[in-house]
């Protein structure tokens, strides 16, 4: 299969895989107090993607202190707070697979945004920053909040899932100011299994009790999809992917991600698409066109030249 078909194909399949994953954690929230749950998930994907990397990685085993504060930065914000929070928002009937899918798609218009703020040689322009206004103002039309009753409704488990999508676009950007090179799968794979950790210590401090699981068929159906297809298979296929296309196209995989998650939501859970989530769904997707523009002329031209030039 020639590279821009296997690329299509991959990025087709991340993003039904991830879009479905939204689907899955509501299913397998029927059986599991939520940060537990998300905690056995990444106690499962960190023992396979270490195993992975003591297999393919030169370094399985970080070195140095700023290697392991990588880790540390992975662990923390990108696997235990982002799968907290997202895991406790979608605790909430009010909170379906679209719309956790949609709120998450802000991430990378807040990774712009916290980039501008911590690193000193990224500014914002104008168009940049209404592009910010109309990502947070499309989140605002999901969640519908009410001053007077913010935990009413479904708010609060909303903004749960935006704090969610903050804190895995914080740990993106404090990852790029840790002068440390770290093979990706020895980073995954430490960063999954202590922020596995993490959570279960996050869980004992909410209260949640083991005993509170319900083994069933459709929970272990749901945890081993979101461990081993969704975790292990779909953080190696965005890799793959991110080394060849940049960060710019395989960004897009946010705003796919939604179509699969709704589907799968309709299709599994028997979920609806409110007129709301789509009109939010449309403003983020604006947003990151605005905060992207650059990066995305300069990709069309890229794009552009090299079908020109095998013409």
């Amino acid at each position: 299969m020639s590279s821009p078909y296997r690329n299509l194909l991959l990025f087709v399949l991340l993003s039904a895989v991830w879009g479905s994953a939204f689907m899955a954690i509501n299913l397998g929230l029927e059986f599991f107090p939520p940060v537990t749950f998300a905690a056995i998930r990444y106690d499962i994907a960190g023992l396979i993607m270490l195993g992975y990397a003591f297999w393919v990685a030169d370094n399985p085993v970080p070195q140095t202190r700023d290697e392991w504060v990588l880790v540390g930065i992975g662990a923390v914000f990108l696997i235990a707070a982002y799968h907290s929070f997202l895991f406790v928002g979608q605790s909430d009937p009010a909170v379906t697979s679209a719309i956790a899918a949609v709120i998450v798609s802000l991430s990378p218009i807040l990774t712009t945004a916290f980039a501008r703020g911590l690193l000193p040689s990224e500014r914002l322009t104008w168009l940049g920053l209404a592009g910010l206004a109309l990502g947070f103002a499309g989140v605002i039309v999901i969640a519908q909040p009410n001053p007077s009753n913010l935990g009413g409704e479904g708010t609060l488990p909303k903004l749960l899932v935006l704090a969610a999508s903050a804190a895995f676009a914080l740990g993106s950007v404090l990852t790029r100011r840790v002068e440390a090179t770290l093979e990706i799968e020895t980073l995954e794979g430490w960063a999954m299994l202590l922020g596995g950790l993490l959570m279960h210590g996050i869980a004992f401090g909410l209260g949640e009790s083991p005993t509170a699981i319900e083994v069933t068929r459709d929970g272990v159906l749901a945890l081993v999809y979101l461990s081993v297809v969704a975790s292990a298979a779909g953080f190696l296929i965005y890799f793959d992917l991110l080394e060849r296309l940049g960060p710019i196209e395989i960004n897009l995989v946010s705003y796919v991600a939604p179509v699969f998650a709704a589907l799968s939501g309709w299709l599994f859970l028997a979920e609806g698409l409110s007129i709301s989530t789509v009109f939010g769904f449309f403003l983020i997707l604006c947003g990151f066109v605005l905060i992207k523009r650059r990066a995305i002329q300069d990709e069309l031209r890229h794009q552009h030249e090299f079908v020109t030039g095998r013409m």
